[in-house]
């Protein structure tokens, strides 16, 4: 008999020949993409991006600096909107928390043993837990992608339900590393496991060990998030992230959520980009001049 995961695959009528989401997405982007060019949409793309900093040099100091730049933008660019939120490690929660002073920006933390997810579940608990103490309004995790790939769904699943749950109110965003999983059908399934688990969010990758984001993952997690809320109302969000660094290839990903999912996800409480490079690439297009703001 087959167990309540596969079922739940099974009967989803996500379509996962890659060759045939390739054309999808080839299409929408020749007929669509070019109306989403314009001022409007790169600053409502800028506020939208998680801006990130991930690096193994990162410090107090530094984040603290990462952060008044942001405090900075909203004093020097008051016509514009500001990013949607800092993502930094854990650890360093409590120092944006502290720092920062721009009350619509929110804070989100890697956890969960990122980029890997390689570590012992307590631990990915343990430390979920403590970035929300520190002040994480959101929190960002990677799927197991070894239990998914031994086809351990209820490991992927019961994993997910336990991070959710030590968010409390902070809201999950779950990472599918869809460059380690290569194939729409893999992707279809870690996005429906992940939606079923309680995830906010569904994210594309790390953008550290495997390629990043793709515009045919994105497809076909956006169609999962359709074919999800049309079963049971709940919305969830959609986040791009590795590699995603000009303002073509986030107008890319826009054009997608929006002919898939539609206006109700054209916020940036459901849609998201992770990011460094593309604030300064976008704010360059916003301004009609290259700019290093970030």
């Amino acid at each position: 008999m087959a167990d309540k995961y596969n079922q739940a695959i099974e009967a989803s009528k996500v379509i996962t020949d890659d060759a045939a989401v390739a054309a999808a997405v080839a299409k929408i982007i020749d007929e669509k993409a070019a109306e989403n060019r314009n001022a409007d949409v790169y600053k409502f793309l800028f506020n939208c991006i998680d801006l990130t900093t991930l690096k193994a040099t990162d410090s107090q100091q530094s984040v603290a600096d990462f952060t008044e730049r942001v405090n900075a933008f909203d004093e020097e660019h008051p016509e514009l909107p500001n990013v949607a939120a800092i993502c930094v490690y854990p650890n360093f929660a409590q120092v944006v928390r502290a720092v920062l002073e721009v009350s619509k920006v929110d804070i989100a933390c890697v956890s969960g043993g990122f980029p890997s997810s390689q570590t012992f579940s307590e631990v990915k608990v343990a430390e979920t837990a403590l970035a929300v103490e520190g002040g994480a309004d959101e929190i960002d995790i990677v799927l197991n992608v070894g239990y998914f790939l031994d086809g351990d769904y209820e490991g992927v699943s019961d994993e997910i339900e336990e991070l959710k749950s030590a968010c409390r109110d902070s809201r999950l965003k779950v990472i599918l590393e869809t460059g380690a999983l290569k194939t729409a059908a893999n992707i279809k399934a870690a996005s429906i496991l992940s939606l079923y688990s309680g995830a906010d969010f569904l994210k594309t990758s790390t953008g550290k060990e495997y390629p990043g984001a793709s515009l045919d993952a994105a497809y076909v997690m956006c169609q999962c998030i359709k074919e999800y809320y049309e079963a049971t109302g709940r919305m969830v969000g959609f986040k791009c992230s590795g590699g995603v660094s000009t303002t073509a290839d986030a107008v890319a990903y826009y054009t997608i959520v929006k002919e898939i999912l539609g206006e109700k996800w054209l916020t940036n409480e459901y849609f998201r980009i992770g990011a460094s490079r593309l604030a300064n690439n976008l704010l360059g297009d916003i301004l009609g001049t290259e700019t290093k703001f970030f």
